[in-house]
């Protein structure tokens, strides 16, 4: 193996892979550093053509505990956290009024 081959393959293993970001507003966070945020996602009914909105609700890491109820907030894809906690919160683009 070159010098080259090696630099390219210690450099493709520091960069990071494509992550998922959703948007999203907080329903609960009474857990510590974590936040239950509800996404909503919209789908074209196949038959019948009209939009419907679709809600999932995921659990994220909130280290600082920043995130509020009411607050609409950007979340990534993350490495399993816990046995339900897949996502960090990213930033909190909205406070709550």
């Amino acid at each position: 193996m070159s010098e080259q081959d090696t630099a390219k393959t210690s450099h493709e293993t520091t960069e990071r892979g494509y992550r998922k970001t959703r948007r999203g507003y907080v329903v609960s966070d009474k857990m510590q550093k974590t936040v239950v945020v509800e996404v909503e996602d919209r789908v074209k009914h196949p038959l019948y053509a009209k939009v419907i909105r679709r809600t999932t609700k995921v659990k994220a890491h909130d280290e600082v505990e920043t995130a509020g109820v009411g607050d609409l907030v950007l979340i990534a894809e993350t490495r399993p956290l816990s046995a339900t906690k897949r996502w960090r919160v990213v930033e909190v683009l909205e406070r709550a009024k």
